[in-house]
């Protein structure tokens, strides 16, 4: 029998109502579990539920737009911007008082994972990053990929007009299905480990937030304002300076492991990859023990 749920909680931030789950004691080493898209809090399941008797207080946020998380103004722009993302992260962590925190995260979670440790480091104890560094270099975004990775990236293509933005809001649980079975190609899940997740996606900002995201990483919506600094900040392309292990999922089909590790450059502070076979995208979901032993080697390494 399954365990069961934690409560959601909430905390306000300056833009948001954040809904999370938390597991262990409150005043434990806090780690935060960040999940991507389309995912939710539910790919941390196993993780958070072997972490939180180890003593560590385990916060697994939504992120905007997915499941009870809301914006407090309805003037805010739904921005998905990678900057975004990561001010979100950090304002969790103001409003939950937490100093310092390891962070976990891949896709989406995995971006604001690695600005938050870039920008921020004195706030990170150690960073487990799915698919390496995964801050965007916006300014060489419309350079043109090898054949295969422009096909795997059809979906961002998709949402870069209006037709994707239709689709997405008409078929966001078929599409969201359809991603999973692509992006994780070994993995089986069944329609109730799915249907669990999508509810997460009836979110009223999920499309607006999407669409943006992967709009603006290729320059075709503009950013919030508010966050221009940063996002300049960001176009340098900074190195991350805590200790990382990056974890990538052999059969990833959305974002393969190069053949080279041509990450390494950009990781001071101590950094190993670790390549999955027969892991798909979900890292998390199809590879707890895997995620569970980086991060706990960075703990207590």
């Amino acid at each position: 029998m399954a365990e069961p749920r934690v409560p959601v909680r909430h905390v306000r931030t300056p833009v948001l109502d954040i809904a999370y789950e938390e597991h262990g004691p409150p005043d434990g080493e806090a780690v935060v579990l960040l999940h991507g898209f389309p995912y939710d809090p539910r790919c941390y399941d196993a993780m958070a539920a072997s972490l939180a008797p180890e003593g560590l207080r385990v916060i697994v946020p939504y992120l905007r737009g997915y499941g009870p998380t809301r914006f407090h103004d309805a003037g805010t722009m739904r921005s998905g911007q990678q900057a975004a993302i990561a001010h979100d992260l950090l304002a969790l962590l103001d409003a939950l008082s937490i100093e310092r925190a390891a962070l976990v995260g891949y896709d989406w979670g995995g971006r604001a994972a690695c600005i938050v440790a870039a920008l921020w480091p004195e706030r990170v104890r150690c960073l487990v990053s799915g698919c390496g560094y995964a801050i965007q270099d916006i300014a060489r975004s419309v350079e043109p990929l090898p054949p295969e990775q422009e096909h795997r990236f059809w979906y961002q293509y998709y949402f870069h007009g209006r037709r994707g933005r239709d689709g997405l809001a008409a078929n966001r649980h078929a599409l969201g299905r359809l991603l999973w079975t692509l992006w994780s190609p070994t993995f089986r899940f069944d329609e109730q480990t799915y249907a669990e997740t999508a509810a997460s996606f009836d979110n009223p900002d999920f499309v607006d937030i999407v669409v943006h995201s992967y709009r603006h990483r290729f320059g075709y919506a503009p950013g919030d304002p508010a966050l221009e600094e940063t996002e300049r900040r960001l176009a340098a392309q900074p190195v991350i300076s805590v200790p990382t292990i990056a974890l990538w999922g052999a059969d990833d089909g959305v974002d393969p492991p190069p053949a080279a590790d041509t990450d390494a450059g950009r990781f001071t502070g101590g950094y190993e990859r670790r390549v999955l076979p027969g892991v798909g995208h979900d890292i998390p979901r199809e590879a707890p023990e895997a995620a569970l032993a980086a991060l706990r080697d960075l703990l207590h390494g």
